[in-house]
């Protein structure tokens, strides 16, 4: 017994002229022909099945790690020169230009030689209560130890590789040493020491 749809699709096709009816039947009949040819042509190729096989190991690319820029001095000037550091926070440039006191810097020299970086503290400058409501601007606090007077030329190292991050709108130095009172020496903006970049 025929179902409805079946019924259905009958009746369809008694209404159809018996031309068009030919004409799909031929249409099928060359459309299954040409998949029977493709079959054929894929099997001949001579492509037989492997069992799978252990090679070398996949190609790979190994990904440097990303190349910053910190400030060192060049006859007796700041300039910006490629370090090479494990991520792209200020931490790590800072960590970098602290440590390029102990490597050979070949035509370059830094003005923190027997400073040590400690560590920084992000803050946010909080608004006053008469004050103007501004955007908050964030202070980075660069925390160093050492013996010694610590420079222009060695704070604008440490302002100006900290403000290539632009969050930050001024940096203030610390010296926090042992057994000692930290010493504030002061807050700056990289603008405050344009006289010393090479143009």
């Amino acid at each position: 017994m025929a179902s409805l749809r079946e019924a259905g699709s009958l009746a369809i096709c008694r209404r159809l002229p018996p031309s068009l009816l030919r004409r799909s039947s031929s249409r099928r009949r060359r459309s299954l022909a040409a998949l029977t040819v493709a079959l054929l042509a894929v099997a001949a190729c001579g492509i037989s099945p492997t069992d799978v096989r252990d090679r070398e190991n996949a190609p790979t690319a190994r990904i440097p790690p990303p190349s910053k820029t910190i400030y060192l001095l060049r006859d007796g000037k700041l300039t910006l020169e490629a370090a090479d550091v494990e991520d792209d926070t200020v931490e790590s440039l800072l960590g970098a230009l602290f440590a390029a006191s102990t490597q050979a810097l070949d035509g370059r020299d830094t003005a923190l030689r027997g400073f040590t970086y400690l560590r920084i503290k992000d803050s946010l400058n909080p608004v006053q209560r008469d004050e103007v409501r501004l955007p908050r601007t964030s202070t980075l606090t660069v925390y160093i130890s050492g013996e010694g007077t610590l420079s222009d030329l060695g704070k604008a190292q440490i302002v100006c590789t900290a403000q290539q991050d632009a969050a930050y709108v001024q940096v203030k130095i610390v010296r926090d040493n042992q057994n000692r009172p930290s010493k504030d020496e002061g807050r700056y903006t990289c603008g405050d020491f344009l006289r010393l970049i090479t143009q």
